[in-house]
């Protein structure tokens, strides 16, 4: 093998990964926000949920990215694990798509993709077209590395060398184990399955030992997701050890069938195939992977259960010292295409937070005591760690690929975690009331106490709709918002009124009096902030 053929392997390989990279990122950014919310939606029966995981990997050509999502999903626990199971299991089919195309041989058409993407990329000013070509341009540039990669391997033939190193593969575990390696360096084993095809189609590799290679890749296809996992929770965790246990017993099911009756095997591909050896590769890997389906889908419950073997509960968990965010930061799985979904669950547990707190900061105004005040402080450290924390991963991902819809939503998010924070202002101003109140032994009257208990019920109200609202980016409560916000600000506007006749009549005292004044002034705000949440999700303001 001379220098040129290697070069030119190597350049075709490199072309072929970029391309793959190129389109796949591609349809991510044009249709990942979409494709989501169906991976969500369709996800909710099992069986659905393994032919849309099929569906979406040979959309984006790369189980390990779909499995990644999963486990991301599984993180945010947006998934549970039967579901995420039904999902992976489809996603290994889906992820055949790739040899299928490769074996089809559409380079002679590379060229042609090629001036197309660069069209649409360079000279349309439309964005979705641009897109489009992205994806067009990637598919070119991938098959254009295919053209490289075979013509190299045509000039391997001839080196000696090379063609009895590679008739040197003639053990089974040999050939899983290359199959292996290679695709735990690559990450991809399309790409690894790809290589094997062409290498057949020149007669470098005899088909039944591309049997066992396709196996080896099987499983060396798990190592992206387990990797991504690492710095995820439990259920991550099992998420990524349910795509490793299915991809492993499905190779021991089907390299036992391979030993005993290789002949039959190879004898039955070849005739479906019509003797094309690209084509015999091709579907050799599809075939392999629905019989892996057919046969373990019906025990995707049992996989599950096994998962908590390798990934078992601690009986007693170890206390984490200072703030910690569940669902972003240094115990997630970061994935693009689910991020902004992250970010959304972490300000919905945010935002629950400081509803609690604004709660607990009245009641304590109420009845004045050291542990409940200290604990509003406390709470209120925690939500500006998470406002922080938060804000800097919003920086983090909006300067990442993200999907064309979610670029769109990050400075609404941004505008989020800002109202909520101001939410937790306004609790930590009712806990130094308290504090103010407790000193002075200031005291309310059971009236005044009655008015400001009515309005932070509506407010509670308001902001659990509008995180609602916001969380599930729904419209249901809607009217009734708006409804609540006016009626709010009316009900500040009445109860200021009320205050300054009581004033008036000596019914209240001064200091008492500047309490109640600040304390409902701050709920108002706290419900304008809410209605600011709510219509994060909308295109239009709310009104002033």
């Amino acid at each position: 093998m001379n220098i040129e053929n290697l070069l030119s392997l190597i350049g075709g390989l490199g072309l072929f990964l970029y391309g793959m990279t190129v389109m796949g990122e591609s349809i991510e950014k044009a249709a990942g926000a979409k494709m989501r919310s169906f991976l969500d939606f369709f996800t909710k029966n099992r069986f659905i949920g393994m032919l849309f995981g099929m569906l979406f990997c040979a959309i984006v050509q790369s189980s390990s990215a779909t499995t990644v999502m999963v486990v991301s999903f599984v993180n945010a626990g947006l998934m549970n694990l039967v579901q995420a199971a039904g999902v992976i299991m489809g996603a290994n089919v889906g992820t055949t798509i790739t040899s299928q195309l490769v074996a089809f041989n559409l380079s002679q058409a590379a060229p042609v993709f090629l001036m197309l993407g660069v069209i649409a990329t360079m000279f349309c000013k439309n964005n979705k077209v641009k897109q489009i070509g992205e994806v067009i341009l990637g598919f070119g540039v991938l098959f254009m590395g295919l053209s490289l990669m075979s013509g190299s391997m045509e000039g391997m033939k001839e080196s000696s060398f090379v063609v009895e190193l590679l008739h040197g593969i003639n053990n089974p575990f040999l050939g899983i184990l290359i199959g292996f390696v290679i695709t735990a360096i690559i990450q991809s084993s399309s790409v690894t399955v790809s290589i094997v095809l062409l290498m057949a189609q020149q007669g470098l590799l005899p088909l039944w030992i591309c049997f066992y290679i396709i196996l080896g890749c099987n499983i060396g296809s798990c190592t992206t997701a387990l990797l991504a996992s690492i710095s995820g929770n439990k259920d991550a965790k099992r998420a990524a050890m349910i795509h490793f246990l299915f991809n492993v017993m499905g190779t021991i099911v089907i390299a036992a069938i391979l030993l005993l009756g290789e002949s039959w095997v190879e004898a039955g591909i070849r005739r479906i195939s019509g003797d094309n050896i690209g084509r015999c590769v091709a579907n050799a890997h599809t075939f392999f992977k629905v019989f892996q389906v057919i046969i373990l889908f019906p025990f995707a419950k049992w996989i599950v259960k096994l998962t908590y073997l390798f990934v078992p509960d601690k009986a007693v968990r170890e206390k984490q010292e200072g703030f910690q965010l569940e669902y972003i930061g240094p115990a997630s799985v970061f994935s693009p295409n689910t991020a902004v979904v992250e970010v959304t669950k972490e300000l919905e547990r945010m935002g629950h937070i400081a509803v609690e707190n604004l709660t607990d900061a009245v009641n304590v105004l109420m009845k004045p005591e050291d542990k409940g005040i200290q604990k509003v402080y406390e709470t209120e450290k925690q939500i500006n760690y998470m406002n922080h924390a938060i804000t800097d991963y919003l920086v983090k991902i909006s300067q990442s690929t993200l999907p064309m819809d979610d670029m769109k939503n990050i400075g609404g998010l941004f505008h989020v975690v800002n109202d909520i924070e101001r939410i937790g202002d306004h609790a930590e101003n009712a806990a130094d009331s308290a504090v103010l109140r407790k000193e002075k032994n200031i005291s309310f009257s059971k009236e005044a106490e009655a008015e400001l208990l009515e309005m932070l019920h509506r407010v509670i109200k308001i902001t659990n709709y509008s995180i609602d609202m916001f969380s599930n980016n729904s419209k249901e409560h809607l009217q009734e918002i708006l409804d609540l916000e006016n009626g709010i600000d009316q009900m500040e506007r009445d109860l200021q009124e009320a205050h300054v006749e009581r004033l008036k009549k000596g019914k209240c005292k001064q200091e008492a009096g500047m309490i109640f004044s600040d304390i409902i002034s701050g709920l108002e705000r706290v419900a304008d902030h809410a209605t600011n949440i709510a219509f994060s999700i909308l295109d239009e303001e709310p009104e002033e």
